[in-house]
């Protein structure tokens, strides 16, 4: 289980519509699986299909979360025309068992979230609790 304060777990989605028609991709950053604050992060690729992280904000988010002493529990991005569930390069992608990976979709009328451990290719899908 992934827990989301009401507050991130909207960012995650208004971050997934303001870069429309691109994907948009970021971090979770928290705790003993507790979400503190989503980390939006820039998609270089600006492609509507997948999604590279900045290695310059990649480099910076890990700093700044260290010194905050959380964690990057993490990873979310977001399917624009595609439901919420790992692509193959997802999959592929997915190097760190140990974080979460939350895929927005808005294909549909109103955005659809979902989290999944990925470990090595298997891929199970994640219980999300969003708290106030």
């Amino acid at each position: 289980m992934i827990i989301f304060p009401k507050a991130a777990f909207e960012a995650i989605q208004t971050h997934a519509q303001r870069d429309l028609p691109n994907e948009a991709c970021g971090y979770l950053v928290g705790k003993t699986g507790e979400v503190v604050y989503a980390l939006p992060m820039t998609n270089v690729d600006a492609s509507p299909e997948h999604y590279t992280f900045d290695p310059q904000e990649q480099f910076n988010a890990y700093n700044r979360v260290k010194a905050e002493g959380l964690t990057l529990m993490g990873v979310y991005h977001s399917h624009p025309n595609t439901p919420a569930r790992p692509s193959q390069e997802d999959i592929k992608l997915a190097y760190d068992p140990n974080v979460s990976y939350v895929i927005v979709s808005l294909a549909g009328e109103k955005p659809d979230v979902k989290s999944f451990r990925i470990v090595k290719g298997e891929v199970t899908p994640e219980t999300i609790k969003v708290v106030p």
